[in-house]
């Protein structure tokens, strides 16, 4: 796939970097192992994404590819998004500056769903520490470990069954945890690219503990909702306030009406806007 925005491409690989970070291991950097019957390594090339794939069943090769098209949102169209988010005089200088930016996907939306969960309250780096024991404790093991993927990451079924006090994490958390594994496994709830968003949304934010930064997060990335928004999100106040709006999360909210049906993609841009520039 051509993807000539190379800052974006490589904007977005690392976002997926530190998103796989501590679950699966120590990474080189640019490589992206996503679990999938197998594994992905992902790395920006000029011009595209190079994908090299370790499967324990070949049949798998199709389903995996989809996935990775998934995780790297290239089924976007940048055009369409950018004519949008230019209207907005506010936003216009983010959008212009990276183009092609992309909103990073999931490779299973349930697992994206726990992490989530898992990541309520906490820095990204205690949410990967917490994941990463999980894989480690109730994960199946790959019959090709890829790198640092060694592990699929559990099932809801398997990831039930541990304790409150085995899983680390504060009762609270635990009773999120556990409702929101008890309706994935019994296909209650739903949480990929075809689900009923309307009504994902709706039972998401019934289970306890589950608010609305959770239930757009996972519709952003999981179900891929190019429209979902976060106003009290911490790191899209930040990016206002760098651009000079008033950036309490009714503001941002009002504000995000100019940039329907896309918020996904502004998100990902006020996001962008806060990590360091690259190294050349």
């Amino acid at each position: 796939c051509d993807w000539d925005d190379h800052d974006a491409r490589e904007a977005l690989v690392d976002a997926l970097v530190r998103d796989a970070l501590g679950a699966l291991g120590s990474l080189d950097g640019q490589a992206v192992p996503a679990t999938c019957a197998g594994a992905v390594e992902l790395r920006p090339a000029e011009g595209y994404v190079h994908a090299r794939y370790r499967l324990d069943d070949l049949r798998d090769l199709a389903t995996a590819m989809q996935r990775s098209r998934a995780l790297l949102d290239l089924d976007s169209d940048p055009q369409s998004v950018g004519d949008v988010l230019c209207r907005d005089a506010k936003l216009r200088p983010l959008a212009r500056q990276a183009p092609g930016r992309r909103v990073a996907g999931a490779v299973d939306g349930a697992e994206l769903a726990v992490r989530a969960v898992l990541g309520q309250q906490i820095s990204l780096r205690a949410a990967s520490t917490l994941a990463s024991r999980l894989v480690a404790r109730c994960g199946e093991a790959l019959e090709r470990p890829f790198g640092a993927v060694t592990h699929l990451f559990p099932t809801p079924a398997a990831l039930a069954e541990i304790s409150g006090a085995g899983a680390g994490m504060p009762a609270s958390r635990q009773r999120a945890l556990q409702a929101l594994l008890a309706a994935l496994d019994s296909g209650e709830l739903a949480i990929d690219a075809g689900a009923d968003r309307t009504e994902a949304r709706r039972r998401l934010h019934a289970l306890p503990g589950v608010g609305q930064w959770t239930a757009e997060y996972v519709a952003m990335r999981a179900m891929r909702d190019p429209d979902a928004f976060m106003p009290g999100d911490l790191g899209v106040q930040r990016g206002l306030e760098a651009l000079g709006v008033q950036a309490s999360a009714a503001a941002a909210e009002l504000l995000s009406q100019r940039w329907r049906p896309y918020r996904s993609y502004a998100v990902a841009h006020l996001w962008g806007s806060l990590e360091p520039p690259a190294v050349a």
